[in-house]
């Protein structure tokens, strides 16, 4: 009875992915993603320092994003690290995993 409870009180919420095509179900995508940072957080505690774990924080952040938004990490953070350099403040934006295009001349060759 109290699951029953539960969803009338909440229906709103339940029935939100029904009104918005890009709203999904579950939240099944966002577990997996996260898995990675439950299943190494005991190793992720020997990070050096405060600041080498907010680094490693940094990186895996841009690593998950770049898979979320179907590009192969490493074809994504060779060439925003090739780019970086020479790219102006104003155009960092562009480097982002939900805004970036990969090269057109870059051959992935990863199995």
């Amino acid at each position: 009875m109290a699951a029953i409870g539960y969803v009338q009180n909440h229906w709103q919420a339940f029935t939100r992915y029904l009104e918005d095509g890009q709203c999904v179900i579950d939240n099944n995508a966002a577990e997996r993603a996260l898995r990675v940072v439950a299943v190494g957080r005991k190793n992720w505690l020997f990070a050096g320092s405060e600041r080498g774990g907010h680094a490693a924080g940094i990186f895996y952040t841009l690593i998950e994003s770049a898979k979320a938004n179907g590009h192969n990490p490493r074809v994504y953070l060779e060439d925003v690290l090739r780019r970086l350099p020479t790219t102006l403040d104003k155009h960092l934006d562009t480097l982002l995993p939900h805004r970036w295009a990969p090269p057109v001349n870059t051959v992935d060759i990863s199995p």
